[in-house]
């Protein structure tokens, strides 16, 4: 990703503000959360047993 410093973080955040508004943003994030939560399990071999029915 480079060198990004707080100024660009800062833009970021503010085309993300206007873009989807106050109320989306956490609901936003939390989806990209469980994404790299996901990512993650998937990269260190991890995988969720099913149970069994």
């Amino acid at each position: 990703m480079g060198n990004i410093g707080a100024t660009e973080i800062i833009i970021i955040a503010l085309i993300l503000l206007l873009l989807f508004g106050g109320k989306k943003i956490p609901e936003l994030m939390k989806g990209i959360g469980q994404g790299v939560k996901q990512f993650k399990k998937g990269l260190s071999g991890e995988e969720e047993e099913k149970p069994k029915e």
